[in-house]
């Protein structure tokens, strides 16, 4: 058997931008998605269409075991680790020879036959990689990582992250002229941010201004306006929706010695809170028990 994992991410800035072509900056994350894939003649079927769709795609047949750190449904990329981390454990028990660049593709393609189409290859490029990933159109590439202090606060309230795309469509069809510049200044804001990794007061109000664009185009929720609102309130230097919005988790950049504050606050405030920082590693094999 081959055991693999491979971590969630998030967004520090450009959800539904990126859709449009404009910037995006994404980060792998500590919690991961742990899968172990054993050959076998007659396994039963897995309970994750993402699963199935693997042993499919490969043409091979195994037992799965996942163990999982993430919320589903929440923002942080669950379906896309579950999806390399499965791919990367077949591969090794298989012996299929298969280079990350070729998981992440096939992880990707996997991603959007399940979703019909919606997937975005963001999701499963940062899991299969790691680290800090700049997203331009179809451009993406790994920039240097920097430790941030990092609190994410789930709201637990699920949300579909192709539904949300799709509410952003169509509201940028009904007013092109108002939504399009927010899109523009999404993307710009990514720039910046890329410009301002190393100072955090500054990185934390472009992470502000960032949430009220997504707030204005309608991607917004009242349960992260509420953990956003205590985040800042209890110090963080800036808080944002991460992923496509209504509901799912938000996060915090927090003082170095803040995080433990930030953490009770957002759980206070009905949401259930974690600190986690980069992960540079992405999938990686693990020792088999």
């Amino acid at each position: 058997m081959a055991t693999w994992s491979a971590p969630g991410k998030i967004f520090l800035f450009g959800e539904h931008a990126v859709v449009y072509g404009k910037p995006g900056l994404a980060m792998a994350i500590k919690p991961r998605v742990h899968v172990t894939v054993r050959r076998h003649r007659n396994p039963a079927p897995a309970k994750s269409p993402y699963i199935d769709q693997c042993f499919r795609e490969l043409g091979v047949r195994g037992s799965v075991y996942v163990s999982s750190q993430m919320p589903s449904s929440a923002g942080l990329g669950s379906s896309a680790a579950v999806t390399v981390a499965t791919l990367s454990a077949a591969n090794d028990e298989f012996g299929l020879g298969l280079e990350r660049e070729e998981i992440a593709a096939i992880a990707h393609r996997i991603e959007q036959t399940v979703q019909k189409g919606r997937a975005s290859a963001t999701d499963t490029y940062v899991s299969t990689m790691g680290g800090l990933v700049l997203i331009i159109g179809d451009s993406r590439r790994r920039v240097l990582p920097v430790n941030l202090n990092l609190v994410i606060g789930n709201t637990q309230m699920s949300h579909s992250t192709s539904r949300m795309v799709e509410l952003v469509a169509e509201e940028r069809e009904r007013r092109p002229n108002v939504i399009s510049p927010i899109l523009d200044a999404i993307g710009a804001l990514t720039l910046e941010g890329l410009r301002k990794l190393d100072e955090p007061r500054e990185l934390g109000r472009l992470m502000n201004v960032n949430h009220a664009l997504l707030d204005a185009i309608g991607v917004g929720h009242s349960s992260l306006t509420r953990l956003v609102g205590a985040a800042r309130a209890a110090g963080a230097f800036g808080a944002k929706t991460t992923g496509a919005g209504g509901g799912g988790c938000m996060i915090a950049l927090s003082p170095r010695g803040g995080k433990t504050r930030i953490t009770s606050a957002l759980d206070a405030a009905g949401g259930r809170a974690f600190v986690t920082t980069i992960d540079t590693a992405g999938v990686r094999k693990e020792h088999d028990a």
